[in-house]
């Protein structure tokens, strides 16, 4: 196991050598940054020396950034400990801030990340110190501390740093998620999310209420599993996730080329919402004239199939996963549905007048194989898509 420990500029930083101390003798691994601020109160040398390894600080070292660049130093680890922890750098964290190589290490791993603040009790107080932690929280960073006591400025309260068994005490579950994270490593995913836009005129088109969130979540949780992730996405409004490459279109025969482009892959998750149809000849001319349109008469034609064309490709995905929305008979049709595309695994919802998935955070599906079907309970979007990673992960472990 490895950890990486960035060390920021606060008094508490003296008791980051006896934290290293207590991973070492645990066998984790710990390499370590060391902020400008951070070498007031810790030098390099003794982080050095009790680490055993070098120690990064600089954000635009030519020699560092050869031998271990920015980028691959929060992801080689499966933890990320920030130790002290003090207001300016989780202000700047989560401001989205990437000034030196601690923030900006932490912006582009995918990695756990165990925050112990250490600061003056009134500024641990502080709304905004409240604000930044509360975004922080609401994006998946860990919280170890801070403890009530004395402080070096004299006051007293909250705002000391947790001791350093603590803090190795709040990081082994963490770690052993960060190990866990990169179970896919060295594997290629294709996932389509969001709806397509078929045009119809110059303005309008042809399309469903799907948000994309699924599809997105889905390929965020299979890059935090260390995955090579193409996200291919209709028109949405939403992040690009974290360590994914995102290739933007528009309608269902864009959405095909993109997805044909990205094979060969190892996985293949269809969660787009694809139009069935478009227009036979869109109008691209301009736009439509409701007086000159009487009694308007649309000629449409089937749109490609996607994920049984992927299921038929002579590169086909060893795990072909798709989706599909019913409104009635659910576990009955979305069985036929997977045999019919062709596909190893169905994940299926339903929409009715009780509930619809699109644009929902929430959703309730069925995840059909061919050996059974399994009926999920209500879940958030991102707890599915991490559920069905770890069914990937149980799939991965099968395979010769």
């Amino acid at each position: 196991m490895q950890i990486l420990l960035i060390i920021t500029g606060g008094i508490a930083a003296y008791k980051t050598p006896e934290l290293i101390r207590q991973f070492r003798r645990a066998g984790v691994e710990v390499t370590t940054v060391l902020s400008e601020s951070a070498k007031a109160f810790v030098t390099p040398l003794t982080i050095g020396s009790v680490s055993q390894g070098k120690v990064y600080s600089e954000l635009f070292n030519l020699t560092d950034e050869q031998e271990m660049g920015h980028i691959q130093l929060g992801r080689q680890a499966d933890l990320i400990v920030v130790a002290p922890a003090t207001a300016d750098f989780m202000a700047r964290l989560a401001l989205g801030l990437a000034n030196d190589l601690a923030t900006t290490t932490c912006l582009a791993t995918t990695q756990p990340i165990l925050l112990a603040p250490a600061m003056n009790v009134r500024m641990w107080e502080h709304p905004a110190t409240q604000g930044h932690l509360a975004t922080l929280l609401a994006r998946g960073v860990q919280l170890v501390g801070p403890n009530e006591g004395d402080m070096a400025c004299g006051e007293y309260g909250l705002g000391r740093m947790a001791e350093p068994a603590e803090i190795f005490v709040a990081a082994q579950p963490l770690l052993q998620r960060g190990q866990a994270l990169q179970a896919l490593q060295g594997l290629t995913a294709l996932v389509t999310a969001g709806p397509t836009q078929e045009p119809l005129d110059a303005v309008r088109y042809l399309a469903n209420r799907s948000s994309g969130r699924q599809g997105y979540a889905i390929a965020e949780a299979l890059a935090a599993a260390g995955a090579r992730v193409t996200l291919v996405s209709g028109p949405t409004n939403l992040p690009t996730p974290v360590g994914v490459t995102r290739h933007n279109v528009t309608t269902a025969e864009e959405m095909l080329q993109a997805s044909l482009a990205a094979l060969p892959a190892d996985i293949a998750i269809c969660a787009a919402a694809v139009s069935d149809w478009r227009l036979a000849e869109p109008d691209h001319g301009g736009k439509w004239k409701r007086e000159d349109r009487d009694g308007l008469t649309l000629k449409l034609v089937a749109n490609p199939d996607i994920l049984y064309q992927l299921a038929m490709h002579r590169q086909r995905p060893k795990l072909l996963v798709g989706f599909a929305l019913e409104t009635s008979n659910l576990q009955e049709n979305a069985a036929q549905k997977r045999v019919k595309k062709g596909c190893d695994w169905l994940v299926a919802n339903q929409e009715s007048a009780e509930f619809s998935p699109f644009g929902n955070q929430d959703n309730q599906v069925v995840l059909v194989k061919a050996a059974n079907s399994e009926a999920w309970p209500m879940m958030t979007k991102a707890a599915i898509a991490a559920r069905l990673v770890d069914e990937i992960l149980t799939w991965r472990k099968s395979q010769p």
